[in-house]
């Protein structure tokens, strides 16, 4: 390898895999674990494909030395997982001790494997006995988030350095409050706006009780982020609905976080289509609760799958495909949604219908650290980029083998585009790809994979694909670079 054909990563650059507790862990009513909003939204008729559930998953909960071994193997220097309030505080109520020490246990795996273990708080599996009492759309949820939060503090606090309140907020708001896609399923753009500064409040309090406890914790907040590009860019309408979906994707959770107040733009287009809502915001947010949201942060994680082509006049021939993979009814998760339009723009798309487009995460970081990250101090991850396909299994020479040559160039080109943003100064110090396992995908069930990883559901066996191979090699050489002769690298299928 030469520095002619190698892009090296800084020195500092972590590359890792991410997960979530329902998608793989399975175990779903051992050791004290009680339902969690996605336990009943898949016993709801139509709301995920092929009613798939998270019972058995990818059996994590029994397999999870197994798995870390794997992650050794792969070179993986760090591991984002998530714990599961369900499993901690079945029902939000009393701690579990059996279910802390599933946690207790995975961290200690880790850290014999010398993998920086990076535990996220909540990533989507809110107890379902919360929901029955109002959910993130009641203030109450906030505070028993935090309570939740310091438990698993004082469980791990000794041996985890790194804590992510939430991830994906967007998602556990109007995706799922308001579009009705997620758990809980619900159709209410009030519940929406009130369950993402909900999310906010308890992640702003969460920060601030940790700081309190450590300040040498390395504390931050998730975000699925976009490139929204109008059609046109001397299209007043184009502009418009480019605006209005930077400002209801991104701008709705990066302004309160870094800023401390609701873009007044985006409040003023809900209130045109809602005044309710707005009116039920305004009446919710009380004295402190944006200075909370707007702790300081040390890291941000940066979730990103594809950009947006928008428009404000409808297409000669609409985008094929969405995100809806059901028959449930659904709406918008965009409470200002009329008069936008998705157009196509001649991109590769995967199985998912979305668009492989590398080149709007070098913008993405770029805006976000100018915009945001850079003035208020804090450190950029890529915490989640990763594409599903249509996998090839065979076996040769005895062997089970996953060509998925799309995901393989998916990966190296997005590394591309992070070593873009970096030449162009920004400081991203890491990569996780998601996902390390073929895993239950929330509403699509396990009919979609995207995992580095294959798992076979029928026997639980693990086979490293040939993206893993790949990244595995990258891992090794800390490096990037044209040489195809990439996939010799054996890993061991762990069954």
């Amino acid at each position: 390898m030469t520095a002619t054909t190698a892009r090296a990563f800084p020195s500092n650059f972590l590359f890792g895999a991410a997960t979530a507790a329902f998608q793989i862990e399975g175990a779903a009513h051992e050791d004290g674990r009680r339902d969690s909003i996605w336990d009943a939204f898949c016993r709801v008729p139509g709301a995920v494909i092929n009613a798939d559930n998270g019972d058995v998953a990818c059996d994590h909960y029994h397999r999870y030395a197994d798995d870390v071994a794997l992650m050794k193997s792969m070179g993986l220097q760090t591991y984002r997982f998530s714990t599961s309030w369900s499993r901690v505080r079945p029902d939000g109520g009393a701690l579990n001790p059996k279910g802390v020490d599933f946690y207790k246990r995975l961290v200690d795996e880790l850290l014999g494997a010398d993998i920086l273990p990076w535990l996220t708080l909540y990533h989507w599996d809110l107890p379902q006995a919360l929901q029955d009492k109002g959910g993130w759309a009641d203030r109450d949820t906030a505070d028993r988030f935090t309570e939740y939060a310091l438990d698993m503090h004082d469980a791990l606090g000794d041996r985890v350095n790194v804590w992510t309140t939430l991830n994906e907020p967007w998602c556990s708001s109007f995706l799922s409050y308001t579009a009705g896609l997620h758990a809980p399923g619900h159709y209410s753009v009030t519940e929406g706006v009130l369950a993402a500064h909900h999310l906010l409040l308890g992640h702003g309090q969460a920060v601030r009780e940790l700081r309190a406890r450590d300040a040498s914790l390395n504390l931050g907040i998730t975000l699925n982020l976009t490139v929204a590009d109008p059609v046109d860019e001397n299209d007043p309408a184009d502009l418009d609905a480019a605006r209005r979906i930077d400002g209801q994707f991104n701008r709705w959770f990066l302004d309160p976080i870094f800023r401390g107040q609701y873009p007044a733009d985006v409040v003023e287009d809900i209130r045109v289509v809602d005044a309710e809502a707005i009116a039920a915001l305004e009446r919710a947010i009380q004295p402190g609760d944006l200075e909370a949201i707007s702790t300081p942060l040390d890291t941000l994680g940066v979730n990103y799958y594809h950009g947006e082509l928008v428009g404000g006049h409808a297409p000669a021939v609409p985008p094929t495909g969405g995100d809806a993979p059901t028959d449930r009814p659904g709406q918008s998760p965009f409470p200002s949604h009329e008069g936008i339009y998705w157009h196509e723009r001649g991109l590769p798309r995967t199985p998912m219908h979305w668009e492989v487009q590398p080149e709007g995460l070098t913008r993405l970081l770029v805006r976000v650290a100018d915009e945001y990250a850079k003035p208020a101090g804090t450190t950029l991850f890529v915490t989640e980029n990763g594409a599903a396909y249509d996998d090839e299994r065979v076996v040769e020479a005895g062997r089970v083998r996953v060509h998925d040559a799309d995901r393989t160039e998916f990966v190296r080109s997005h590394l591309g585009a992070i070593l873009d943003a970096v030449d162009a100064g920004v400081d991203v110090r890491g990569y996780f790809y998601w996902s390390l396992l073929d895993n239950f995908e929330w509403a699509w069930g396990y009919e979609k994979r995207f995992g580095i990883v294959r798992v076979d559901y029928d026997t639980q066996l693990r086979t490293v694909k040939d993206s893993g191979l790949e990244y595995s090699r990258i891992i090794a050489a800390r490096a990037l670079d044209r040489d195809a002769a990439a996939f010799g690298r054996r890993v061991p299928e762990v069954a």
